[in-house]
């Protein structure tokens, strides 16, 4: 089996573009890949799915313990020729950005993955060959096996492999160059979302067949090979007979990790997918509601035109349905929302707070939530480990929850909560925590015995 880990020394390093033109390459060599992201983001993998047409998972140490990530990998690569896993930030930057915990590299040496290293040569030669020594020596067994210059005329990619292969040891495996034609645009959360790009599959169709001309692919393939036959696929959880699950799904609520509604289908959930944005009510079975995260802000005033929604989310919700809503979510539940312009539209009117936009991320980054007391999904003095990146706030967050930094052990309180309602900023991790999905879905079906 393909196996290997796609790292960079920094972030602007072009992991994604080199993670999805790998990806296309090898569906393309008929090696049905598969792919995965390290840490908490939501939208590379959007990308990965689109090149695939399957779910991109994370693999996230903070969220889930090395055996769970372990077990959670084998199974997702389970059917799989290749399995292709993209970093997060540089090579080594994990919790706080000062520890190597669930940093690409903890990934990488979990799982005992093969590290592809994507260099960037702006500005630098001689010196790129030191920089990549120094990563090699920072920790024991750093798992690299192989160099690829991205964004490099193939030019200079030849003009330094003589240097690089003799002051590293490692393989230049060679080059992505640049192109224009197949950029992907940022902005506040990152990269747009993989649906907002309408000549995605032509893109990615361009890398691909660029990374064939002026890539080894072949001598890439040997080198993540282990010469292994691919996991045994294991029957997957799913159907439509379970406890019924509605889950928002558009263009403002795209944050979903898959594994978590996966873990809610194990639970004996099944998922009823609908629109805040174009449906006029929750599907009509629905027992339970998840709101994830999502770009609520970019879409506020589509949200609120919808009134019939925002009217049958407020009753259902005060009527006792059982609901997680994160970060957008929240901010959905709130009383009004501010767009990126400052103008404020009506929400839900569950949650007292409005939703505001601030000038910088808040309260970014891991951290460790603590219930004061039972709730829908944690236990009086329960913690749990999540995850916030939001540039939009709210005048009342809440205070159900304490939310603390592990590091620096800066605390906050958080949320609102009931023994029905889970509605905070922090993003939940249920593959982490499968009892998260278990309470859920419990709760929906005594819901549902009721309502029968």
């Amino acid at each position: 089996m393909i196996r290997l880990l796609i790292a960079a020394p920094a972030s602007g390093s072009g992991k994604t573009s080199v993670t999805c033109a790998l990806l296309t390459a090898l569906q393309k060599r008929g090696l049905d890949p598969c792919a995965f992201k390290c840490g908490p983001d939501y939208i590379d993998p959007m990308f990965h799915r689109s090149v695939l047409g399957v779910e991109s998972h994370n693999l996230d140490l903070f969220l889930a313990e090395e055996t769970a990530v372990r077990q959670n990998f084998r199974r997702w690569a389970a059917g799989h020729g290749a399995a292709v896993c993209e970093g997060v930030m540089g090579f080594y930057d994990g919790l706080g950005g000062t520890t190597d915990r669930a940093s690409a590299w903890h990934v990488a040496k979990t799982l005992e993955l093969p590290v592809l290293l994507v260099v960037r040569p702006r500005g630098a030669s001689l010196t790129l060959a030191a920089q990549i020594r120094g990563l090699l020596d920072f920790r024991k067994g750093s798992g690299v096996m192989g160099i690829l210059l991205n964004d490099c005329a193939p030019s200079l990619c030849r003009s330094l492999t003589p240097m690089l292969e003799r002051e590293t040891g490692l393989p230049v495996l060679g080059c992505l160059p640049h192109l224009e034609e197949a950029a992907f645009s940022s902005r506040h959360l990152g990269l747009y979302t993989a649906g907002e790009i309408q000549d995605l599959t032509q893109r990615m169709d361009l890398l691909a067949q660029k990374l064939e001309e002026h890539a080894d692919l072949d001598r890439l393939l040997e080198l993540c090979g282990d010469g292994a036959a691919p996991f045994a696929a294991e029957p997957r959880v799913k159907g439509s007979d379970g406890v019924p699950i509605a889950v928002a799904r558009d263009e403002a609520f795209c944050f979903t990790y898959a594994e978590t509604l996966e873990a809610l289908e194990a639970a004996g959930g099944s998922l009823r997918f609908f629109s805040p944005l174009r449906d006029s009510a929750l599907p009509s079975d629905a027992a339970g509601l998840y709101l994830p995260g999502g770009y609520p802000e970019l879409y506020a005033e589509a949200l609120s035109r919808n009134d019939a929604m925002r009217r049958v989310v407020r009753q259902a919700v005060e009527n006792g349905l059982p609901t997680v809503a994160e970060c957008g979510g929240f901010l959905y539940l709130g009383q009004s929302l501010e767009d990126e312009k400052g103008r404020a539209f009506p929400m839900a009117g569950v949650l007292p707070g409005q939703g505001i936009r601030t000038p910088r991320l808040v309260r970014f980054g891991y951290g460790e939530l603590t219930a004061r007391a039972d709730n829908l999904l944690l236990q009086a003095g329960e913690t749990l480990p999540v995850h916030e990146f939001h540039y939009w706030d709210c005048t009342q967050n809440g205070e159900a929850f304490q939310m603390r930094k592990p590091l620096t052990g800066r605390s906050w309180e958080c949320g609102f909560a009931s023994d029905t309602l889970y509605a905070a900023f922090p993003h939940l991790y249920f593959a982490g925590r499968p009892e998260l999905a278990e309470r859920f879905v419990a709760a929906a079906g005594a819901y549902w015995d009721r309502r029968i």
